[in-house]
């Protein structure tokens, strides 16, 4: 295996013991919220694997909560994060599963604040890093690590190329790009992986695209 920097192997600042159930799971949580995009009144969170087995003492429950709450790996508030949730109104569950997974160090995520619900699926694969792998039942893969563009939309004909034509016509390069989709001619999910922060003016545009639902960005 390659590594980019001294950073891929030694992991990312963190609070906590652990880069896969600690950095990991704050990554995950800090994604969760940036797609909710405001703070929930309520969260479940269901640990699965290795995550079921050792969460309370690696701290992956303090730290996906922290995420939650859009604190950082290094944030010292981390630790007490469940306490600071209970303060600011949120209602947190945490539940062990047993269902078998593909990945030891799996989660999912819940959210909601009475209008709008989130339910998102991660994994921690090492080092910090991760990859959300299910978003409110689509499947994608989505690894956190560069600013993102999640389009819901109509599955229809050229929706997809009208996309792909306004970010070339302001020039942002794609990455990776991916649709997910649960059934032809329905709901369909675009994940855009590209190299630079999206302006909201190019979201709008977005937005007002035909057979296009909403427009989500992660902010790397």
């Amino acid at each position: 295996m390659k590594y980019k920097s001294v950073f891929d192997i030694i992991g990312p600042i963190m609070i906590g013991p652990s880069s896969s159930h600690t950095a990991g799971a704050a990554r995950i949580g800090k994604v969760a919220r940036s797609l909710f995009r405001k703070q929930p009144k309520w969260v479940e969170i269901y640990f699965y694997g290795s995550f079921a087995e050792t969460y309370k003492g690696h701290g992956t429950d303090v730290a996906i909560i922290g995420g939650i709450l859009d604190f950082d790996t290094h944030d010292e508030r981390i630790i007490n994060s469940i306490e600071i949730a209970g303060d600011l109104g949120v209602d947190v569950s945490f539940s062990v599963e047993d269902d078998d997974t593909d990945h030891p160090n799996t989660v999912k995520v819940r959210m909601g604040d009475g209008d709008d619900e989130l339910e998102l699926v991660g994994i921690s694969i090492g080092g910090g890093k991760i990859e959300i792998i299910e978003l409110n039942g689509f499947k994608l893969k989505l690894s956190g690590n560069h600013p993102a563009i999640l389009v819901e939309h109509h599955d229809k004909f050229g929706a997809i190329a009208s996309v792909s034509n306004v970010l070339a016509r302001y020039e942002i390069n794609i990455g990776h790009m991916e649709v997910s989709r649960k059934e032809m001619g329905k709901k369909a999910l675009m994940t855009i992986e590209v190299d630079q922060n999206i302006d909201d003016i190019i979201l709008d545009k977005l937005e007002i695209l035909p057979n296009i639902i909403c427009v989500t960005k992660i902010v790397d």
